[in-house]
């Protein structure tokens, strides 16, 4: 009987490697700089109905959402802006992971499955709104 048992133990182990070896290499889909652009960024500077804009809030902000500040007079970031607005903004999501995307659920009702507290009130009021929806597409990878 104690024979057996290392070779047991060997056979687990090696179930338990080939397990990790397939969850460590599912891809994750890549963040798309030209969909963040043109479809999330523009969300950061949108007033929505009862709020104020995201920039307003998370412009040099000492929190994580902290976006580039708009030069005086301008509507939009420069090109630099953007991308340092992208690196930041990439540092909330995880690719594939909806529901551990803090970009996603921090400004989501609670009754929609969003996070209990944030100071900005509800930004999205459900997940069928567009805005949420294009946050969700650049986290699933479109381009």
């Amino acid at each position: 009987m104690l024979a057996r048992l290392p070779i047991v133990i060997g056979l687990v182990m090696v179930v338990d490697i080939a397990t990790l070896s397939n969850v460590v290499s599912q891809d994750k889909p890549a963040l798309d700089y030209g969909f963040y652009k043109t479809h999330v960024e523009p969300i950061f500077l949108k007033k929505r109905v009862g709020h104020t804009r995201c920039v307003v809030c998370h412009a040099e902000s000492n929190n994580a959402f902290r976006l580039e500040k708009l030069t005086p007079g301008s509507t939009s970031w420069t090109e630099e802006q953007s991308r340092r607005n992208f690196a930041t903004v990439s540092l909330l999501v995880n690719p594939g992971e909806l529901a551990t995307s803090r970009l996603l659920i921090q400004p989501l009702a609670p009754e929609a499955g969003g996070h209990v507290y944030h100071s900005g009130g509800r930004q999205f009021a459900s997940k069928n709104d567009e805005d949420w929806k294009a946050l969700v597409k650049w986290i699933n990878g479109a381009k």
